[in-house]
C-alpha cells in the first residue's frame, strides 16, 4: 500500500477520487431535488398565505353585506326613502341600533347621489363623530355605487375614510318581498384595524394606507418573508394594502435536510469506501501475493511438475478432475442418447427433446474442437534441448541468461493456456450439466403435465446467453436485465424454450452474413403477467409467414427441411399456462420472439395431472 507502484496504492487512489467524485455528485444531485421541491413547497405555502388572506378580507366584508341587504329589502327603508321621518332615524341610527349591527357608519342615498341621511358613531361612546360622517358622504359623493353593484341589489368594497380603512358594503333599497323599483341606497361601513385582521390570520398584520400596485406581493429575506395583499376599492383600484411576515419554516427545513442528506450521503459512501478498501485488500491483494509467491517458485524451481500432480487441492487439480469428470459424462451420455434414439424419436415431444440437446450440446462440440485444434505455445523438443543445455556446466553466462529467459517465458506461456482451458472447460461443464438436465426432466416428465414453480427467469436467461455464446462461429453481444424477475414456470422446460429461441437467434444472425450481432432481452410486469421480449438483428422473416412458424415441419431457411423446435416450444409454453408469438418487420430487419407467462405467486401452482 505504501509504494506509489503497487496495485494498493493505485487502487487506494482511484477509491480517493471516486469517493470525492461521488460526494460532490450527491451533493449536487441532492440540491436539485431538494431544494425545487421545498421551493414549490414554499411556493404553494405563499399562495396559500395569500388565499387565506384574500378569504379574510371578503368574509369580513361579507358579513357586512349580509347585514346591509337586510336594511336594503325592508319595507320600512321603502317607505322612510319616499318620505323620510324621524321615528326611524331614532331607531335605526342610535347608538345602541348601530352597536348591534357592529358598523359605525351608516348612511342612505336617493338614486340621484342625494345624501338622505348619513351618521357615524364612535363605537364605544356612541357620540357621533361629524369629521369621520363628512369623510363617509365625501366618500360616497365620489363613488358610483350604481356601477359598484353593477347590476345585482348589494355589493361590497373598502374605503379609507379619514385614518382608517372600512369594509363598505352597500345594497338596493327594496320592499321586502323585493316588489317596486328600488328607491336609493343603504350603505353601512365597519372600520377594519391591523388587530383584527392579526387575530383573524394568526400572524402580526400592518395595513399600508399608501398602496403602490394593485397585486399581491412577496418579499424574501433570509429567514421571514413579507407578504403583501391589496385591499380594493370601488372603482378596482387598491386603497390600501395588508402586509405582514411569516417566517420561511419551509425553506429552513429543506435547508437543514440537505444538510442533513449530504452528511449522511458522505458518512456512508466513506464507509463504503473504507469497507471496500478492507475488502479488496482480503479478497484481491492476498491472493494475488500468493499468486504471485507462487510463480516466483516456478521460476527458481523452473519445474511444473507440482502443478500436474493429480493430489492437488487447489483450482488447477480441481480443473483436471472436473475435465475427466466431463469426458466420462459425455461418453456416458452419447452411449444414452444412441440407445434411446428410437424411442425418442417416436414422438414429437422426444423429438424436441433432442432440438433441445442439440443445442445445448453445440457449445460443448464448439469448446472441444477449439481444444482440440489449440497448438501447444511452444515446442516441446526446443523446450527439452534448452533444459537438456542448462543442465550442462560448460555453457556461457550469456547463453544459460537466454535459455532461462526461454524457459520461463515458454512455462509462463503454458501457464495461460491452461487458464483459458480451465474457462472454456467450465463454460462445457454448464452446458453438460443443462443437457443431464434437460433429458432427467423429460425422462420423468414425459407424460405428466408440467408442474408449475416460482423461477427467476433473469437467471435462466442469463445462464442460456452464456451458452448460446459458443453455439456458433460468430460474435453475438448478449444483453439482459440484471435484476430477479420471478415467473410461475416449469424452470426446466422454460429453460430449454429460451434455449431454443436464443439457437434460432444466433441462426439468424449467422445466416444474415454480417459475422456479428446482439441479442437484446428486455423484461416487464403488469397485471400480473410477465412478458419477456427477445429481439435479435438477424435475417428476420416476412410478417405474412408469421402465422406457419410454429407449424410441424415448416422453416423459412431454404437449406433446411423444417423442425419440432418453435411447434415444441409453442405448446410447452400453452401446457405453463403462457404463450409464445414471433414477430418482425420483414426480411433482413431481425425478429422478436414475446413470452408471456404468469407472475411468480400471482397464480396458484398446477399440479402433475
Amino acid at each position: 500500500m505504501r509504494s506509489r507502484t503497487s496495485l494498493g496504492a493505485k487502487l487506494v487512489l482511484i477509491m480517493t477520487v471516486v469517493g470525492l467524485v461521488a460526494a460532490v455528485a450527491v451533493t449536487l444531485l441532492l440540491a436539485t431535488i431538494i431544494t425545487p421541491s421545498f421551493t414549490k413547497l414554499e411556493d404553494k405555502a405563499i399562495a396559500a398565505h395569500v388565499e387565506r388572506t384574500r378569504a379574510v378580507l371578503s368574509e369580513y366584508a361579507a358579513e357586512l353585506e349580509s347585514a346591509v341587504r337586510d336594511y336594503g329589502d325592508w319595507s320600512d327603508s321603502y317607505d322612510y326613502m319616499a318620505h323620510p321621518y324621524t321615528r326611524f332615524e331614532r331607531e335605526r341610527f342610535s347608538p345602541e341600533a348601530m352597536r348591534s349591527i357592529d358598523v359605525q357608519g351608516m348612511a342612505y342615498v336617493a338614486p340621484d347621489g342625494r345624501i338622505v341621511i348619513a351618521r357615524w358613531r364612535d363605537p364605544t361612546s356612541g357620540a357621533e363623530r361629524t369629521g369621520m360622517r363628512e369623510q363617509l358622504t365625501a366618500m360616497i359623493g365620489q363613488t358610483d355605487l350604481a356601477r359598484v353593484l353593477g347590476g345585482r341589489s348589494s355589493g361590497r368594497f373598502f374605503a379609507k375614510i379619514g385614518g382608517s380603512v372600512a369594509a363598505i358594503g352597500v345594497a338596493q333599497v327594496r320592499r321586502s318581498d323585493g316588489t317596486g323599483s328600488a328607491r336609493g341606497y343603504v350603505l353601512m361601513a365597519r372600520v377594519i384595524t391591523a388587530r383584527q385582521i392579526s387575530d383573524l390570520l394568526g400572524f402580526d398584520a400592518t395595513i399600508d394606507l399608501n398602496p403602490h400596485g394593485g397585486s399581491e406581493a412577496v418579499a424574501l429575506g433570509t429567514s421571514k418573508m413579507m407578504i403583501v395583499v391589496p385591499m380594493m376599492g370601488p372603482n378596482g383600484q387598491a386603497i390600501a394594502r395588508t402586509q405582514f411576515s411569516v417566517p420561511r419554516d419551509v425553506l429552513l427545513l429543506g435547508r437543514r435536510m440537505l444538510l442533513l442528506a449530504v452528511a449522511g450521503s458522505t458518512v456512508l459512501l466513506l464507509l463504503m469506501l473504507v469497507m471496500l478498501r478492507r475488502m479488496i485488500d482480503r479478497s484481491v491483494l492476498r491472493p494475488l501475493h500468493r499468486v504471485e509467491g507462487h510463480m516466483q517458485r516456478v521460476r527458481v524451481s523452473g519445474s511444473l511438475a507440482l502443478l500436474e500432480e493429480d493430489g492437488r487441492r487447489d483450482e488447477i487439480g480441481s480443473l483436471g478432475r472436473s475435465f475427466n469428470a466431463m469426458l466420462r459424462q459425455l461418453k456416458d451420455l452419447r452411449e444414452r442418447i444412441e440407445v434411446q434414439s428410437f424411442d425418442l424419436g417416436r414422438s414429437e415431444s422426444a423429438v424436441a427433446v433432442m432440438h433441445n440437446v442439440r443445442n445445448a450440446l453445440n457449445p460443448i462440440s464448439t469448446i472441444l474442437s477449439q481444444g482440440i485444434a489449440q497448438r501447444s505455445p511452444i515446442n516441446r523438443a526446443t523446450l527439452d534441448r534448452a533444459i537438456a543445455e542448462l543442465a550442462r556446466g560448460d555453457v556461457p553466462a550469456v547463453r544459460r541468461e537466454k535459455l532461462a529467459a526461454f524457459v520461463t517465458a515458454a512455462i509462463e506461456a503454458e501457464v495461460a493456456s491452461r487458464e483459458a482451458t480451465r474457462r472454456e472447460l467450465t463454460i462445457g461443464r454448464e452446458a453438460m450439466a443443462h443437457v443431464l438436465e434437460i433429458i432427467g426432466q423429460q425422462q420423468s416428465a414425459a407424460h405428466e403435465r408440467p408442474k408449475l414453480e416460482v423461477c427467476d427467469v433473469t437467471d435462466i436467461i442469463a445462464r442460456n446467453a452464456t451458452i448460446a455464446r459458443y453455439s456458433q462461429d460468430a460474435s453475438i453481444a448478449f444483453s439482459f436485465p440484471a435484476g430477479p424477475t420471478m415467473v410461475l414456470a416449469s424452470r426446466i422446460i422454460l429453460s430449454q424454450v429460451i434455449g431454443n429461441l436464443f439457437g434460432n437467434a444466433v441462426e439468424s444472425i449467422v445466416a444474415r452474413g454480417l459475422g456479428s450481432g446482439s441479442i437484446i432481452t428486455s423484461i416487464t410486469n403488469a397485471e400480473g403477467r410477465v412478458t419477456i421480449l427477445i429481439r435479435d438483428d438477424g435475417e428476420g422473416f416476412s410478417p405474412e409467414s408469421a402465422a406457419m412458424l410454429f407449424q410441424r415441419g415448416f422453416s423459412t431457411r431454404a437449406h433446411k427441411s423444417g423442425g419440432l423446435g418453435l411447434h415444441w416450444c409453442a405448446n410447452s409454453m400453452n401446457a405453463m399456462e403462457g404463450s409464445l408469438r414471433l414477430e418482425s418487420d420483414g426480411p433482413g430487419l431481425g425478429a422478436v420472439a414475446l413470452i408471456t407467462l404468469h407472475a411468480g405467486g400471482t397464480a396458484p401452482l398446477l399440479a402433475a395431472s
